[in-house]
């Protein structure tokens, strides 16, 4: 896969993943096009030697992996991992407000996002929902409005004088969108207007709405930006390019040894779900897969959590360790603490280090200011849950948790090289 190639359908699979079921969904199609045979966790499983499967737990998770042509315990697996969900404004399940003719939704903040950006920006809907059909069965259909359906109004900076010094954001009363004016007498609900899209987008017939997963996102599309496009801006960077990249690493790979793809939902919540980090889903296929030999296999095995990083910003350098300031286009970062907040340590380092310099690719490392937090991803529960060794690396970007965040154009493909390469080789350790 080349550079151009690589970037182009980058942009195509973020403006297609909305929503971490609409990114599981797009993910299933490539897997189903190159030959994956997708798994029910409710049936048994008979694996073959050489071949790619996926299976699916909420529709928001996923796990893609080659089988390899070696005995598991004693290939071991090489394993990437991934988060599907990005901060966003979720629909609260009775959103309804009509004020002064002004038809809104109240909104729920899902995860650690940063406000202001939301703000006079065109937004669209999507997500999940839940329907009785017209046969009487209960059944998820994915939805998306694509098109510009709503917008959060900042406040005239002649109503609010200190606006640039000291505005804050009150979530309840602020970031209710709005979505068109009705009269009056109007008595249209959120769930006719879902029933309409349902049908519009599927061809599903809803008898009733019985539940939503909802998100607002930009409409704005993926974009390569900067005189000489240098830069890719995108909602959803954090963590769907990683997802991109682990998927396209994984089908790039020779399938000749064991690897895994595993992209869970809740990632920017704590990771606590049944398709969480932190849930059981991961050891669940690796018990189904590995058998007995399971404890084996993790001992030869490696897990690179992939997650991007903070890149040093050219308006704030204070906010970086001085010795250890991503910048964008110099290579993926592999991500340090000794606190326990990333899972890297100086084998799991040294392995990724060794693998980029034989292709002659740059590496970059990250440590936190010492005087500040730092945040965390899913390697060190997967490294705790699975016993595995397990390194973090990122792409570097701007604008983490905003509505629209900022990469270079050269960083995703080599850790993409990087890591096809890591799936691809016979001995690990």
């Amino acid at each position: 896969m080349e550079h151009a190639e690589f970037n182009n359908d980058l942009l195509t699979f973020l403006d297609s993943s909305p929503t971490p079921w609409h990114a599981v969904a797009t993910m299933k199609s490539r897997l189903d096009a190159a030959g994956f045979e997708p798994l029910d966790e409710k049936d048994d499983w008979s694996l073959a030697p050489g071949q790619g499967y996926y299976v699916i737990r909420n529709g928001s998770s996923i796990i893609a992996f080659r089988t390899g042509k070696r005995e598991v315990t004693n290939s071991g697996i090489r394993m990437v991992g991934a988060h599907t969900d990005s901060p966003c404004l979720k629909v609260k399940p009775s959103p309804e407000l009509r004020r002064k003719g002004f038809f809104q939704l109240g909104v729920e903040v899902y995860g650690g996002v940063l406000l202001n950006p939301w703000f006079d920006r065109d937004l669209s809907l999507a997500g999940r929902v839940t329907v009785l059909d017209e046969d009487g069965q209960v059944r998820d259909t994915l939805v998306d409005f694509r098109k510009p359906v709503a917008f959060i109004p900042s406040l005239a900076i002649h109503l609010d004088r200190e606006a640039n010094s000291n505005r804050t954001v009150n979530p309840q009363t602020d970031l209710p969108p709005v979505l068109m004016q009705v009269p009056e007498s109007d008595s249209t609900s959120f769930v006719d207007l879902l029933r309409q899209q349902v049908a519009s987008d599927t061809g599903v017939k809803a008898r009733k709405v019985l539940g939503y997963e909802l998100s607002f996102y930009d409409a704005q599309g993926a974009s390569f930006v900067g005189l000489r496009d240098e830069f890719i801006a995108s909602a959803r960077l954090d963590n769907l390019l990683s997802c991109y990249i682990g998927l396209q690493s994984l089908l790039h790979a020779s399938g000749d040894e064991a690897a895994l793809l595993v992209c869970n939902d809740h990632e920017e919540v704590g990771s606590m779900s049944a398709e969480g980090a932190q849930g059981p889903f991961l050891t669940s296929v690796l018990e189904r897969w590995c058998g007995a030999g399971k404890s084996r296999s993790i001992a030869r095995s490696m897990m690179v959590s992939a997650d991007n990083a903070h890149g040093i910003h050219p308006n704030y350098m204070d906010r970086h360790d001085e010795n250890h300031g991503p910048l964008l286009n110099q290579g993926p970062v592999i991500k340090i603490n000794h606190n326990q907040r990333y899972a890297t340590n100086s084998r799991s380092a040294a392995i990724y280090r060794h693998i980029s310099d034989e292709l002659g690719l740059p590496h970059q490392s990250f440590v936190v200011r010492s005087d500040m937090g730092c945040g965390s991803t899913i390697g060190p529960l997967t490294a705790g849950n699975l016993g595995v060794t397990t390194l973090d690396i990122g792409v570097p970007q701007f604008g983490m948790h905003s509505i629209r965040e900022l990469i270079g154009t050269e960083d995703g493909y080599t850790l993409f090289r990087v890591l096809t390469e890591f799936m691809q080789r016979e001995q690990i350790f």
